[in-house]
């Protein structure tokens, strides 16, 4: 679609009946109808389709079915993540990120992670299903240092869950400032970050700026015994290099997030005493169903007064545009 030639959007579709019925009763002027992308469009033809809420798993199998849409101006995830998701539609077809509707649930595996890798809850499920029981002396997260690559949505709300347990927090973006919280460091002080960390989160965008950030150089920096957790996408964290780094006791990991996904059942990491694996369960809780919901209808509101949608990365038609929600 050409920018100078946007039209109001007007029609959208859903992917299920419970996200139609959410938006209900809809603004004037606009229809949804119920879409998943495999079979047709519940009574709508594709030429008349403005915009499409991706299903909740969304993937490269869906470009054959977007490519029969000739006027979408906007492609909506239900994801943080949009990576990948510009290769399924042409440059004039605006995307937005469900940015903000997981940032709780993602900050909460997180401090999961951290605190069953500190506390050892690891070794003592091992023990619970052996029959044995031994007292150990753990870490513990009080007083630790740590380091938090990301500082977005979900990055602030890391940061503001581990400041109550007596942290030495250090937070790094992508170039170095000051915001409302403190200093951030630019992501070219990584390796000299890292040696002097305990616990490395890792919670930033994959782009191609951020495949393979913490790779071998900035893992060999963390001192022995540091953990690496991650709860980004995997391949922000150069997966061979971590591997080795854990399988050698060098180094512990708390991953909800690998490259490739799910790990084959064989992977070395996967019987590492030092790892915890979750399976990509970060955003995955009872309270995305009605943010979802509440977000999709401020977005349809939006679109329906011609403003541009929420958490857009990528504008198309929306280029220069801009309103209240």
């Amino acid at each position: 679609m050409d920018r100078s030639e946007a039209r109001p959007v007007r029609t959208v579709t859903v992917p299920t009946a419970a996200l139609l019925d959410a938006l209900q009763p809809l603004p004037e002027g606009m229809r949804a109808a119920v879409w998943d992308l495999e079979g047709e469009p519940d009574g709508v033809d594709y030429a008349d389709i403005d915009a499409v809420v991706l299903p909740y798993a969304s993937g490269t199998e869906y470009r054959s079915a977007l490519e029969r849409v000739p006027q979408l101006a906007l492609l909506q995830a239900q994801s943080t993540g949009y990576d990948g998701l510009p290769e399924l539609v042409g440059p004039g077809t605006a995307i937005a990120s469900a940015a903000g509707v997981h940032a709780a649930a993602t900050a909460e595996m997180a401090l999961t992670l951290i605190l069953a890798a500190q506390r050892g809850v690891d070794s003592a499920l091992r023990g619970q299903h052996e029959g044995t029981w031994e007292q150990v002396r753990c870490p513990g997260l009080a007083d630790r240092r740590v380091l938090l690559v990301g500082v977005g949505g979900i990055g602030r709300e890391i940061a503001a869950r581990l400041r109550p347990f007596d942290v030495e927090l250090t937070r790094v973006g992508s170039t170095a400032r000051t915001d409302d919280d403190g200093a951030v460091h630019g992501s070219g002080e990584l390796a000299e970050l890292a040696a002097a960390a305990e616990i490395l989160v890792v919670i930033t965008p994959l782009n191609e700026q951020t495949r393979h950030l913490i790779d071998a150089r900035i893992l060999s920096a963390l001192p022995d015994g540091g953990l690496v957790v991650n709860v980004a996408r995997g391949a922000v964290v150069d997966s061979e290099a971590l591997t080795k780094e854990v399988v050698s006791g060098r180094l512990r990991a708390a991953v909800d997030v690998f490259d490739p996904e799910p790990i084959p059942e064989d992977h070395p990491l996967r019987q590492a005493p030092g790892a915890i694996i979750t399976p990509h369960w970060g955003g995955n809780t009872d309270a995305f169903e009605p943010r979802i919901r509440e977000f999709l209808r401020r977005q349809v509101r939006r679109l329906a007064r011609g403003e541009e949608p929420l958490n857009m990365v990528r504008p198309g038609p929306w280029a220069g545009r801009s309103g209240e929600s």
